[in-house]
C-alpha cells in the first residue's frame, strides 16, 4: 500500500496536479466557506436583481438579488458534504453486507446477492429519482435516495474482494490458529481491501456529485433558496439569455469539481490498481 502521508504520490502530470489542487481547494471551501463568504447567500435584495458582475459583486446577483459568489461558495459546502455523506454511508452499508455475505455463504449469500442484482438492474439515477420523489423533495431525501440506489455496487465489490482474500493461505493459517471472525475482518479483510475500495470511492465522488446536483436541478433535491449548485442552475435558467452569470458560475463549479475528482480518481487508480501497474 502506498504511503498516504505524501498525499501527492499518485499525481504525475501538471494536469493531475492542477486537478488535485482544485480538489483541495473545494474541500477547504466546503469547510471554511461560511467564514469567507462576503454576503449572506440567502439574503434577498430586489434592488440588485440580475445585476451583472461588478467590484461589489464579482459574480453578479441572481433573480432575487442574492450574491452569486456567496451562493457558489456556500454551495460547495452543501454539495461536497452531501456527496461525502452519501459515499461514507454507502461504503459502510455496502461493505457490511458484502463482507457478511462472503463469510456467511450458502443461501444467505444467494439471497443478498440476488437483491443486489435486482437493485443493479435499474439505472442508479432513475432509481434515486423514484426514491427522492417518494421521500419528498429535499436535499435529505436526495441523499437517502442515492444511498438506497448506490449500496449494491459496494456490496458486490466488497463481497468479491472478501472471497478472494478468504482463498489466501494466511486465512487458512488464521483458521488453524482459531482467529475470531471480527479479527479476520479487521486485520485481514479490510487492510487488503483498502486499495480497491479507495479507488472505487475516488471514482464515485464525481458521479454522486453530479447526481445530487441533477436531482436538485429537476426539483427533487435541494430546494430554493438553498445555495446548492444544481438548484441554483434550476433557479437561474429562466434568465439564461439575459443574465448568463446566474447559471454559468454554478455550472462551472459543478464542471470543475466533477472533472477534478474524476482526474484524481483515475490517477489514484493508476497507482494503486495492481492490474494497471503490471501493464
Amino acid at each position: 500500500m502506498k504511503s498516504f502521508l505524501n498525499l501527492t504520490f499518485f499525481v504525475k502530470s501538471p494536469f493531475e496536479k492542477l486537478a488535485l489542487g482544485i480538489v483541495f481547494f473545494i474541500i477547504l471551501i466546503s469547510i471554511f466557506g461560511d467564514f469567507i463568504v462576503p454576503y449572506d447567500p440567502t439574503q434577498i435584495d430586489f434592488r440588485g436583481k440580475l445585476q451583472p458582475p461588478s467590484l461589489e459583486h464579482p459574480l453578479g446577483q441572481d433573480g432575487a438579488g442574492r450574491d452569486v459568489l456567496s451562493r457558489v461558495l456556500s454551495g460547495a459546502r452543501l454539495t461536497v458534504l452531501s456527496t461525502f455523506t452519501v459515499i461514507f454511508v454507502v461504503l459502510v452499508i455496502g461493505c457490511t453486507i458484502g463482507i457478511f455475505s462472503a463469510f456467511a455463504g450458502g443461501w444467505i449469500d444467494n439471497i443478498l446477492m440476488r437483491i443486489a442484482d435486482i437493485w443493479l438492474g435499474f439505472p442508479p439515477l432513475i432509481l434515486a429519482l423514484g426514491f427522492a420523489a417518494a421521500l419528498g423533495a429535499s436535499l435529505e431525501a436526495a441523499i437517502w435516495a442515492l444511498i438506497f440506489s448506490w449500496w449494491p455496487n459496494y456490496a458486490r465489490l466488497s463481497r468479491m474482494i472478501t472471497l478472494d482474500i478468504l482463498s489466501k493461505p494466511f486465512i487458512a493459517g488464521a483458521e488453524v490458529l482459531g482467529v475470531p471472525l471480527w479479527r479476520k475482518v479487521t486485520f485481514y479483510v479490510l487492510p487488503n481491501a483498502f486499495d480497491v475500495l479507495i479507488i472505487q470511492v475516488a471514482l464515485d465522488v464525481s458521479a454522486v456529485m453530479l447526481s445530487i446536483s441533477g436531482l436538485s436541478f429537476i426539483g427533487v433535491g435541494a430546494q430554493i433558496p438553498a445555495p446548492e449548485w444544481g438548484s441554483m442552475i434550476a433557479d437561474g435558467r429562466a434568465h439564461m439569455s439575459t443574465a448568463w452569470w446566474v447559471v454559468v458560475f454554478p455550472g462551472l463549479a459543478i464542471f470543475f469539481s466533477a472533472l477534478s475528482f474524476n482526474v484524481v480518481g483515475d490517477a489514484l487508480r493508476r497507482e494503486l490498481d495492481p492490474l494497471i501497474r503490471r501493464v
